[in-house]
């Protein structure tokens, strides 16, 4: 009876062994909010994306997230067209809790509305800037540096995450501009996210989940 419980107590220390290197070998999971359908989120290794159908606004956890709320209300490119109110269904507000929550990183449009309708830190430039009175960081990093077609001046504002070396400041002049017109059936590349700005969004956000194992 001895030698068969502890051949049944070293098989369990083996598999927990395993189920830990197994662990420890997978990325941990974080949740993608507020992106593309079959776009540059999906079919990759721990990350749960959520798109229109989904309805981001009802993520309750548990992982860290990258969010892209919805800017047209936001953005100095909304007010030129006449609707820079902010009123969008709550998107924002909700990725805002889920950030502050979960940890991770939320990614506007640079001078967006939200950061003062929320009273966000404003971003400096060239480097992250926080406040004693929230628990976030507020980046300003120009997409044009992480392969985007366009120079696209962006915001992020990201809690519990360790902050990777950046490209700060405004990257050389792109071919295009985010506010004109693309053609050719390629108007969706001027919102989409480039894979390296993909990839830097999801390594932070993978950052706050392992300061969170590691607590």
């Amino acid at each position: 009876m001895r030698d068969g419980t502890a051949q049944q107590s070293w098989k369990l220390g083996e598999s927990m062994r395993e189920a830990h290197a197994e662990a420890a070998a997978s990325p941990p999971t974080i949740a993608a909010l507020y992106v593309e359908t079959d776009g540059v989120y999906f079919g990759l290794e721990g990350v749960d994306p959520w798109d229109e159908l989904r309805d981001a606004r009802k993520y309750r956890g548990p992982y860290p997230v990258v969010a892209h709320p919805p800017c047209a209300r936001w953005s100095l490119m909304g007010q030129c067209r006449g609707y820079r109110d902010g009123k969008d269904g709550g998107c924002f507000e909700n990725a805002l809790a889920a950030v502050r929550k979960f940890g991770g990183v939320l990614e506007h449009p640079a001078h967006s509305l939200a950061w003062t309708r929320y009273g966000l830190p404003s971003p400096m430039g060239t480097y992250a800037t926080g406040s004693l009175c929230d628990p976030g960081w507020s980046i300003w990093v120009d997409q044009r540096w992480y392969g985007h077609e366009a120079n696209k001046p962006t915001w992020l504002y990201c809690v519990g995450v360790e902050l990777p070396a950046l490209h700060f400041g405004r990257a050389p002049k792109g071919e295009r501009t985010v506010g004109r017109g693309w053609g050719g059936g390629r108007e969706h590349l001027r919102s989409r996210t480039p894979l390296e700005f993909r990839d830097l969004l999801i390594g932070m956000a993978r950052s706050a989940a392992r300061q969170e194992v590691a607590a």
